[in-house]
């Protein structure tokens, strides 16, 4: 079983930073490409962020330059930085593993900014 949890959402200003954390087995994480997506109502399911085995990272256009995604030096946890945030950034945001050609989330974690 791939259990993948999410955290560090909450409700920020927009124009504020969040730091989202995805937290798992290191055999999950380290090995296999990694990535972000968001979903809010009214709007399509947006991936933001993949980061590949390899560490190369590839961002949406809405996103570039704003956010980061990275993995930890132990290779359990991969990360979000997301700076100068904007309101159209709201939505759950979902952690997963590419493995194969199949992919495995989480439960994803609340993102509110306010203007």
């Amino acid at each position: 079983q791939v259990h993948l949890v999410e955290s560090g959402g909450g409700l920020v200003q927009a124009g504020g930073s969040l730091r989202l954390s995805c937290t798992g087995s290191r055999r999950i994480i380290n090995f296999n490409t990694m990535a972000w997506y968001r979903q809010s109502p009214g709007k399509q399911r947006e991936q933001v962020a993949i980061l590949t085995s390899g560490g190369a990272p590839t961002y949406s256009d809405s996103v570039k330059g704003r956010f980061i995604i990275s993995r930890d030096s132990a290779g359990n946890t991969v990360y979000l930085q997301m700076n100068s945030l904007k309101p159209e950034d709201t939505g759950v945001y979902y952690c997963g593993a590419r493995i194969g050609a199949n992919a495995s989330w989480g439960q994803g974690t609340q993102v509110t900014v306010s203007s």
